[in-house]
């Protein structure tokens, strides 16, 4: 439970910081005629969304296994980033149309230092978003986390580019601006893409990494009493899989024996591997 409170806790967070980055970049922006921080603004509000899905997927995701739902609410945490994703390319699309629309037209931004500023807290306050929210991703796995994660991250390196566009039109070269607008759309687009393929494939249920099933069958086999290790399948439910394998025993083994051995590397696989929920063990007997 304590995982979850976690993951709610970055979501309340984003929220709030994301809240008051939007109205500070979005009355900047239009008073300055900044495409960019206009750009940078609704990337914001963007964000907030993203933060509510996080709070919300997260709620879900911590309900405890029950009849209906055996093995729990996990994928509850990619159904919400996968509405994530959507927004991130619904934004991207409207940015990208409003960006080249500014270059064609010429807009021409009006140099302030207010506009510096806003640059230089949101750098600050993302920057340090990031730094917590991957602590927190690498110790709990949450997808949602790590969906928060690299939009802070992305958020940094985006605002860095609204900042040389405002420091380009100090010097009178106002296309600059468009173009980074396009480019933050472009990156906004990017990002959308790879989470939503993230999130749709452990929904459509994808296997474990060949990697980590690899390992498990090389530990199983380091079992002496083991002599062969076949089937193996395996399944997501939300962050975790299920696995389900057959081992080949010495078939003059008593049957409590070998149901003893069966249990024995289950115990050792839970215990190993982070990220397995269960695992079912068939004996076949040689």
């Amino acid at each position: 439970m304590e995982r979850f409170e976690k993951v709610n806790r970055v979501g309340i967070l984003g929220m709030f910081a994301n809240l008051f980055l939007f109205f500070l970049k979005i009355i900047v922006g239009f008073i300055f005629k900044s495409q960019s921080m206009v750009a940078d603004a609704f990337n914001s509000i963007g964000d907030v969304f993203a933060s509510l899905m996080t709070f919300i997927g997260s709620k879900i995701a911590s309900n405890k296994d029950d009849d209906d739902h055996n093995f729990g609410h996990g994928k509850a945490e990619y159904i919400f980033s996968m509405f994530i994703s959507v927004s991130i390319l619904v934004i991207g699309i409207k940015l990208l149309y409003d960006s080249i629309a500014s270059l064609v037209s010429s807009n021409k931004v009006i140099f302030s230092y207010s506009l510096l500023l806003v640059c230089v807290i949101t750098i600050v306050i993302k920057l340090s978003l990031y730094f917590y929210t991957k602590k927190l991703y690498k110790k709990e796995n949450s997808i949602l986390v790590k969906s928060n994660m690299l939009d802070h991250r992305n958020d940094v390196f985006l605002t860095s580019t609204v900042l040389i566009a405002i420091i380009c039109s100090y010097f009178q070269i106002y296309f600059v601006d468009a173009i980074v607008g396009i480019i933050i759309s472009i990156w906004f687009l990017l990002t959308g893409v790879k989470l939503f393929k993230e999130s749709y494939n452990v929904l459509m249920d994808i296997s474990l990494d060949k990697k980590t099933i690899d390992e498990i069958i090389k530990m199983i086999l380091k079992d002496k009493r083991v002599t062969e290790v076949s089937d193996v399948h395996s399944v997501s439910v939300g962050y975790k899989f299920i696995v389900v394998l057959t081992i080949s025993v010495d078939g003059n083994l008593k049957t409590f024996v070998s149901h003893k051995i069966a249990n024995q590397i289950e115990k050792r696989i839970l215990n190993n591997f982070n990220s397995i929920k269960e695992v079912f063990i068939h004996i076949h007997p040689v």
